[in-house]
């Protein structure tokens, strides 16, 4: 028997397409499953599982499964392209906004946005595996596109930086809410079998988005100026993502499915609780520590170029629209990057991609410094290099947890380790501004690259894939057996 969930692999295709009629299990009174779609006794639905429809309409059966959900994936991953817009509006324009139209001096007061954005978009990830248990996952989604409506409007018309940090906030609940319910439901509609395929599915889309929108910013601020054209392009993005938010259905069901199905009952007494959930994704259990440091390095370079590279690269003589290449080049790579390493963590592992990923980029931010004499070359090969690396890490780190994690406290863990991941944005924009106005940008860039590539190493030491490669991720059921005790 493995160490991990389930004792062993049962494929989706092998399984009746709904639990036997006596297949009920209790479910935590934070369950994923809203209590108003639990049984009366707070059980998982019994006999066939089956979503609400539409409304006017009856029920459908439910099925686990990326053919099988086709339609509300796809719909998914284009509100998806919407999230990742609205946030690339951003990557281009307002660390320059910051230094030329409002005359800001300082690196660190520069980077305030993005540690505004980092510090809300971590704190509303943690909550959002808790919001779960009392709201329905396309309901949070709704929400997260409300809050994001005034973004657009201020970053554009802005009459001080308080406000642009202001508005940064906004948008780090938007983004939390939204990213974290649709990658949620992703992974509900396919089941244990395609996690991999299904996250590198959901970032590629929403990064594919933010290298356009980050390359577009660019051109448009050539043409027309810092502001207010480039922002407002994310009007399109908030009435798209509204709309199709609207036309989702809710997985609750799904997730009761893959419950009784899949998962077997959780250990008696075991604590299901946040605090609980937390620590144990956070340092408890090795490979979901080894996960959540991974991810926070990886955006705390996110966060770290975010702010330094326009300001690094205009310094050496590049325009804005050179600089939105650098900048949209990363993400659009590290987004499209993620359809086909997706695939690769379902069939290699997990771990490999993510050890591998961060020594790459590591050597892509080293690349950014040798070659500073030709900017626009060491910028593309940066970006270049940075958008593999994060290609290779992303999918597998949400794909690692979610293996490790049971059903019933999946939303807590992917909370958690999404809390530390985007941490990592507002933790790379303090370290930036702080070493940045010390050192200087280059050396603030050499920094970053010795800590990705430590970070790759203790993610080579802790992270341990659930599945033998080349198979699908087993079933979960009971928390993993760790290791003996080792640091």
């Amino acid at each position: 028997m493995r160490d991990g969930y389930a004792s062993e692999r049962r494929p989706s295709d092998a399984s009746p397409p709904f639990p036997p009629k006596d297949s009920t299990m209790g479910l935590p009174d934070d369950s994923p499953i809203p209590a108003a779609r639990r049984a009366p006794n707070g059980h998982a639905p019994n006999g066939p599982a089956q979503d609400g429809g539409t409304p006017g309409g009856g029920a459908r059966p439910v099925r686990l499964g990326l053919r099988e959900n086709r339609l509300q994936f796809t719909l998914l991953v284009l509100a998806t392209l919407a999230v990742g817009g609205l946030v690339g509006l951003e990557r281009t324009t307002v660390p320059l906004i910051g230094s030329e139209t409002f005359g800001l001096t300082s690196d660190l007061a520069v980077f305030s946005f993005i540690i505004a954005f980092g510090l809300t978009k971590a704190l509303t990830n943690l909550a959002a595996g808790a919001l779960t248990a009392r709201f329905t996952r396309r309901s949070l989604l709704l929400t997260g596109w409300l809050i994001g409506v005034p973004v657009p409007f201020a970053l554009a018309w802005a009459p001080s930086w308080g406000w642009i940090v202001a508005a940064n906030v906004l948008l780090g609940l938007n983004q939390g809410l939204t990213w974290s319910m649709a990658v949620n439901m992703k992974i509900d509609l396919v089941g244990p079998a395609r996690r991999g395929l299904a996250t590198g599915l959901n970032e590629a889309a929403g990064y594919t988005a933010v290298g356009v929108t980050a390359l577009l910013t660019g051109y448009l601020a050539t043409a027309y100026g810092l502001r207010p054209v480039p922002e407002l392009i994310g009007a399109v993005f908030l009435v798209t993502g509204l709309a199709l938010s609207l036309a989702v259905r809710d997985t609750a069901a799904h997730v009761a499915l893959e419950l009784a199905r899949h998962a077997p009952p959780l250990p008696t007494g075991e604590d299901t609780g946040l605090k609980a959930v937390f620590a144990r994704t956070s340092w408890r259990d090795r490979s979901l520590r080894g996960a959540s440091q991974a991810g926070l390095v990886n955006n705390l370079n996110d966060g770290l170029t975010w702010g330094v590279f326009p300001l690094l690269f205009t310094e050496h003589g590049l325009g804005l629209a050179a600089v939105g290449l650098i900048k949209g080049l990363y993400p659009i790579l590290w987004g499209l990057g993620q359809i086909p390493t997706g695939h690769l963590a379902d069939r290699l592992g997990r771990k490999p991609l993510v050890v591998t990923g961060m020594l790459v980029q590591a050597g892509g931010l080293l690349l950014a410094l040798v070659l500073l004499d030709r900017p626009l070359l060491a910028g593309i090969l940066s970006a270049v290099a940075l958008g593999l690396g994060t290609a290779l890490v992303y999918p597998a780190l949400i794909a690692s947890v979610s293996d490790h994690a049971h059903p019933a406290w999946r939303a807590h863990a992917l909370g958690t380790y999404r809390f530390w991941r985007d941490i990592g944005y507002a933790t790379g924009a303090l370290v930036a501004g702080i070493l940045a106005d010390a050192l200087g940008l280059e050396s603030t860039v050499l920094a970053a690259a010795v800590l990705t590539a430590l970070s790759g190493l203790l993610a080579a030491r802790w992270m341990t894939d659930r599945t033998a490669p080349g198979t699908p991720p087993a079933a979960t059921g009971a928390r993993p057996k760790e290791p003996a005790a080792r640091t």
